[in-house]
């Protein structure tokens, strides 16, 4: 008997996609990317028609019109005539000041407070423990409060100002400092310095692959420090010291003159970094601590210094740990900058989504221009760590 073979009725088109892994994770992602822009053309629609209820339109015209408030703590030349748009770059560069500012100083103080909570030092480990629990399990605007309050109430009126060598001067109204004045020939100094930063960034590089080569090691610190400082400074001298100062003085009831650091920054900038230092520390203090004792003790027997062994074997075993949440720590201080409002600080949500908001009643505008700031913002610091950690990571051979 010939057998007949039974055939199986094929499947359509679209079932074998699916069956397929990779075409249905495709599809998956077509779909998902197709609900989110409808749910949020529908959120935009709706505000709209809501707008067009209340007669309404989204426009953005109103950054052109007078802004007509003083802004005291500003980077750029800004009065009450100038524009809401000109307000607006204030509060951006105040905001991007705050956030710079207290990542360098949170990043410091951080990792002194990693090291000393290492410290075989019973006081030094005691006091960096405590300080990290106090400061960590309260609220940072507590923080910011308490710090402006302490400057506020504790330092003195202009009149009896705290003086420094007769050219800073401390106060309630604020930090008063000498103001530079830059003669055409310093600029040769600021090259100099900027073209031994590049330098130091050529030599590093060349003398790890002559120290990987033939094991010789360059005093790259020493070289660097001169490259930096040393000759800028020696050029400094020769031109004739190219700078005058800008001192400032008591006039009536407060100094003119020179540079002021209001209380408000001061303030949100001390609160931001010790708060953010303090989750920073216990992160360094966990990225060594992962670092197996057995690499310090073969770096200690190949004769390496306990600086060198920090240096060329623990931290940089650390930092592939330290960085991601390090990442998370910097995104959190830039964010919290914008309890800057209490204080009277004028970032981009007090200029913008404040002030200017209860001006133009343009809260959809404003608010809109406030979240996709931060929202830059966030993306570029969270850029640039991704990059560093990326090229700090294990390379697998």
């Amino acid at each position: 008997m010939s057998e007949v073979a039974v055939q199986q009725p094929s499947s359509g088109g679209i079932m074998r996609l699916w069956n397929d892994k990779e075409s249905r994770s495709v599809i998956v992602q077509i779909i998902a990317v197709a609900i989110f822009f409808a749910l949020f053309f529908y959120m935009g629609r709706n505000a709209v028609s809501n707008l067009e209820t209340l007669g309404k339109d989204i426009s953005l015209d109103f950054l052109g019109q007078t802004a007509s408030y003083d802004i005291s703590q500003r980077l750029i030349e800004y009065d009450s005539r100038s524009t809401h748009f000109r307000a607006m770059l204030v509060g951006i560069l105040n905001t991007l000041l705050v956030a710079f500012c207290g990542i360098i100083l949170a990043t410091v103080l951080g990792f002194l407070l990693g090291v000393f909570r290492l410290s075989k030092n019973w006081l030094t480990n005691k006091l960096a423990y405590v300080y990290i629990e106090y400061v960590r399990n309260v609220p940072v605007l507590l923080h910011i409060l308490m710090v402006h309050g302490v400057i506020i109430h504790t330092l003195p009126v202009p009149k009896n100002a705290i003086s420094v060598s007769d050219s800073v001067f401390l106060t309630n109204r604020g930090f008063f400092v000498p103001k530079p004045l830059f003669e055409p020939m310093f600029w040769i100094v600021f090259g100099l310095f900027v073209a031994g930063i590049l330098f130091t960034i050529w030599f590093r590089r060349y003398a790890k692959n002559v120290q990987d080569l033939t094991g010789k090691q360059y005093p790259v610190f020493w070289i660097s420090l001169g490259a930096i400082i040393g000759v800028p400074a020696l050029a400094f001298l020769v031109l004739g010291m190219p700078i005058n100062w800008d001192i400032p003085e008591l006039k009536g009831f407060n100094y003119k003159g020179g540079m002021v650091l209001r209380p408000e920054f001061i303030a949100l900038w001390l609160a931001l970094s010790l708060y953010t230092a303090a989750f920073i520390g216990e992160i360094v203090r966990a990225g060594i601590t992962a670092v197996n004792w057995g690499q310090t003790e073969a770096a200690s027997a190949l004769g390496l210094t306990r600086s060198r062994t920090l240096n060329l074997v623990v931290i940089p075993q650390a930092l592939r740990i330290i960085i991601p949440p390090l990442t998370s720590q910097y995104l959190n201080l830039t964010k919290n900058s914008s309890l800057a409002i209490a204080v009277g600080y004028m970032d981009i949500v007090a200029t913008v989504g404040g002030v200017t908001l209860n001006q133009t009643g343009r809260e959809m505008e404003c608010m809109t221009i406030v979240l996709l700031l931060y929202l830059t913002f966030s993306l570029i610091i969270s850029t640039f760590m991704n990059w560093y950690n990326k090229r700090i990571k294990l390379v697998e051979r």
